[in-house]
């Protein structure tokens, strides 16, 4: 340590040149803000590495999903008015004529298969549709309100709103790069790889990088310009637009205004508290000259390093210049001390000083809080684990910036008038109120942080994770607004899909066949939004392409794996279909569940148009004669091009408060294979409920290992710091305590952990932890003057208590700002630490010496 100060002594020497290349490297790093990006993809609210999410995707392909938009239509007038129709036809048309748009999909389009009914023999050419000028409305009307395909799907049950689906063109080479740069990841995760293979790593993850930020950015110009379509029919029509896409890009301008509120809100902030506390100039323009190189340097590092901020590390940069601030309010506050006791000193005693005297304890507070966030690494989301990295190099870069740029500033600025004021300014030490507490009220202090202790432990039996997406927003976005009316009036917002594969390896049995009709009173309907137009021209193509030459040659193995170019393989045959309807009914009697759509929506309806049950001769027969708009939109997206697994497709209500996404999988997996048969390889679940799910279900574990990380990691730290496990142990104690609260006080209250409540307690215990190194660290070297514990803690009260509360609650009301978010998480992240850091405060200023006193770790008193 010697020599680093000694190394110190000889750069604060030329103060000039300091400032000066600082400010060189903060240009230099200005260059390179261009790469600086946003991320709100879907794929950043999942599980890193999740096996799901490769199910997910590969699901997608196989079925010809696409990206799609969501807009919810309800006219003033009637909804099948001559006026609200053609209102609808020319939105549709605007739509349709944007470059990155595939198809629309409106009640116009659908086919309607009972206005009037469809007999086989009229399959060819007898569909229509609402567009029609011969179509019957009131037969159509009553076909959207009663239809097992349409029903509470396109229209809400007061006919009062439709859906249009905007199916976007699947961006093919976004999927090339995905899956090439994720298929080294695969290699070197499993055998590793050579220094070749390394460098293709980084060029790939390089390539992917750069298309997404394009792909991003062409997204959010397509929902605005969706958006300023409709703008154009807002006056005679109530719309909201919807969809992943949308939801996306309204994230991306959350984090834009999060960080332009976010700085602009701890700027203010920091210039009128440095002016209340320190009523000079000095000590304003110092700290913010300060905080500002340390937020600008990571920029840049940030956007050298190609990390992308997301939705949880949009709070970086305030939280940057909150830690960094607490730094510099410390060697503030010992200068400012030493400049009174030693008022006749030069500048650079005072400095060299001030430098030997807070270093230990500063760099202490720094680790404690780079531990904190480092911790965030193991949570397995990757938003959450950059923003742990972003943090560990910022608190880093900020301890560095901050012993530059303060013993530099200091160097330079006139100092004779500043001390005489700091001698005329210094008020009372109010801190020492906290010091009779401790010391009048043993009683109090020990029952109150027993009933604390107890509290917080019955809290945090109480915490759950479960929680709705659509609480992430304020109600008043339209995020908000479009989720609600869909999942209340369209039949569910989060997709769940379930993937069946072939049971049989043999041919069925006649008396397979012969089994119950499971279908025969089956009244459900289907998400025919999700699946017209829902596949792609590949998939669409190789369905038309199959034609039964004879229907006899096409029933020679009508139960085994189809003959290319023949029939739709084992699930389109009457026994297939029974199985699929057993748990498509299942499904809809679901309280969670909202529209359910799959092959059994084509078999109810086909036993409706002929009036009675189906055999799988009749099955080819229809097979042969269905158009290629009911074949896109019933069969496509929910049979695999081979005919070897099915796909239903759940729509599930988010807005439901009894909705447990972990209990429904449990409960379907349990159906699956005790009711159904299947073991597990023969079914998977997946879709964003899934993934969301998994995400959920590891909080818990993310929580245990990053605390228990920080706790130990912190002890040892304490242990080497202050040569003691006995006062490491104490030291600790109130930070347990002040994170206790905070998840108890979540557990309580019923808020849930999400992806940045998880991060309060580690964060807080890293943080916290700085007032207690501070104190410790005092009160060690005051106790050596008298040896006297009650005469110690009255002193360090005094003196760096007062740097204690003014850091704190700069944390505290600096967190606070988070609240301004549009962003729920985030609102709970700011308020949750701040109160964290309060309990922390206290703890440091009334139960630790409190303790100290009582358990007196020093050694005995003179």
């Amino acid at each position: 340590m010697n020599n680093i100060f000694s190394v110190l002594g000889k750069v604060y020497q030329y103060p000039r040149a300091v400032c000066l290349i600082l400010s060189a490297v903060v240009v230099l790093l200005l260059t390179q803000y261009s790469r600086l990006h946003l991320d709100a993809s879907a794929d950043s609210l999942v599980l890193e590495g999740d096996r799901a999410l490769e199910i997910y995707r590969e699901t997608n392909k196989k079925y010809g999903s696409e990206d799609f938009l969501v807009i919810t239509y309800s006219p003033k007038s009637a909804l099948f008015s001559d006026t609200s129709l053609a209102t609808l036809k020319s939105l549709k048309d605007e739509l349709s004529l944007l470059p990155e748009v595939s198809s629309v999909v409106t009640i116009l389009d659908v086919p309607l298969l009972y206005s009037p009914p469809v007999k086989i023999s009229e399959l060819p050419d007898g569909i229509n549709y609402l567009s029609d000028t011969s179509t019957d409305k009131q037969l159509a009307k009553q076909e959207f309100l009663n239809s097992p395909l349409y029903s509470q799907l396109l229209t809400s049950p007061n006919f009062d709103t439709t859906a249009i689906q905007v199916n976007l063109k699947r961006d093919e080479q976004f999927f090339k790069l995905l899956h090439e740069r994720d298929k080294i990841r695969e290699k070197k995760t499993s055998i590793g790889l050579t220094d070749a293979e390394e460098h293709e790593l980084l060029s790939a993850e390089r390539a992917f990088s750069e298309y997404s930020v394009n792909a991003n950015n062409r997204q959010e110009q397509l929902v605005q310009t969706v958006r300023n379509i409709l703008d154009r029919y807002r006056g005679s029509v109530e719309l909201y637009l919807g969809g992943v896409p949308m939801i996306a890009s309204d994230m991306i301008d959350f984090i834009k205004k999060d960080l332009v509120i976010f700085g602009i809100g701890i700027l203010v902030f920091i210039i009128v508290l440095l002016a209340v506390i320190f009523r000079s100039i000095t000590w304003v323009v110092l700290p913010l000259v300060t905080c500002l190189t340390a937020v600008l340097v990571m920029l840049g590092v940030i956007a050298v390093l190609d990390w992308k901020l997301t939705v949880i590390s949009s709070n970086f940069v305030a939280l940057l210049m909150i830690i960094t601030l607490s730094i510099t309010i410390h060697l503030a506050v010992r200068y400012r001390e030493l400049s009174i006791d030693f008022a006749d000193e030069n500048p650079f005693k005072l400095v060299m000083s001030t430098v030997h005297y807070m270093m230990r304890p500063c760099l202490y507070t720094a680790i404690t809080t780079i531990v904190a966030f480092a911790s965030l690494v193991v949570s397995g989301i990757r938003p959450v684990i950059d923003f742990g990295w972003m943090m560990t190099i910022g608190v880093a870069s900020a301890f560095v910036i901050t012993f530059l740029v303060i013993p530099a500033g200091l160097m330079l600025v006139p100092l004779k008038s500043s001390r005489a004021k700091m001698v005329n300014n210094q008020a009372p030490a109010f801190t020492c109120y906290f010091a009779k507490i401790a010391d009048k009220r043993i009683g109090w202090v020990w029952v109150v942080s027993t009933i604390l202790l107890t509290a917080s432990a019955v809290g945090i039996t109480q915490l759950k994770v479960e929680n709705r997406f659509i609480d992430y927003f304020d109600s008043t976005t339209e995020i908000y607004q479009g989720m609600e009316v869909i999942d209340q009036k369209l039949g569910g917002t989060i997709p769940l899909d379930i993937i069946i594969r072939n049971k049989a390896t043999s041919l069925v049995t006649e008396d397979d066949v012969g089994d119950e009709d499971i279908a025969s009173d089956y009244t459900d309907s289907g998400d025919i939004v999700a699946g017209i137009e829902n596949s792609s021209t590949e998939d669409a193509e190789s369905f038309d392409e199959i034609s039964f030459d004879s229907f006899d040659s096409d029933l020679e193995d009508p139960f085994g794996q189809p003959s290319a170019g023949k029939g739709y393989g084992y699930w389109f045959t009457r026994y297939g279909l029974n199985q699929i309807s057993k748990l498509h009914e299942h499904l809809d009697q679901l309280d969670e569940t909202g529209k359910v759509v799959s092959l059994a929506s084509l078999y109810r309806v086909m036993k409706d148009v002929t009036g009675s049950d189906i055999d799988d001769f009749q099955l080819a027969l229809i097979g042969q004669n269905l158009t290629s708009d009911i074949k896109d939109a019933l069969i496509t997206p929910y049979l695999s091009p081979e005919g070897d697994e099915a796909r239903i497709s759940v729509r599930v209500k988010e807005t439901s408060h009894q909705l447990n996404r972990n209990e429904l999988l449990k409960e379907l997996e349990g159906f699956l294979q005790n009711e159904m048969g299947f073991s597990s390889e023969q079914y998977e679940l997946t879709g964003m409920l899934v993934l969301y799910n998994n995400m959920l279900q590891s909080l818990f574990s993310s929580q245990v290992m990053t605390l228990g990380a920080v706790f130990i990691a912190i002890t040892l730290m304490f242990t080497v710091l202050f040569r003691s496990l006995y006062l490491a142990l104490i030291a600790i104690t109130p930070n347990l305590l002040a994170a206790g609260m905070v998840l108890g006080g979540m557990g309580l209250l019923g808020i849930p952990l999400d992806m940045m409540t998880i991060t309060v307690a580690a964060i807080t215990v890293g943080i916290g932890v700085d007032d207690t190194i501070h104190y410790i660290h005092r009160f060690k070297n005051e106790f050596e003057k008298d040896r006297d514990y009650t005469a110690t803690m009255y002193r360090c009260h005094g003196s760096i208590g007062r740097a204690m509360f003014y850091t704190s609650v700069i944390i505290i009301v600096g967190f606070s700002i988070l609240s301004l978010s549009n962003f729920t998480p985030t609102i709970y992240f700011g308020l949750l630490t701040g109160f964290a850091m309060f309990s922390a405060l206290l703890g440091a200023l009334i139960l630790l010496p409190r303790m100290m006193l009582t358990l007196k770790p020093l050694g005995q008193e003179h």
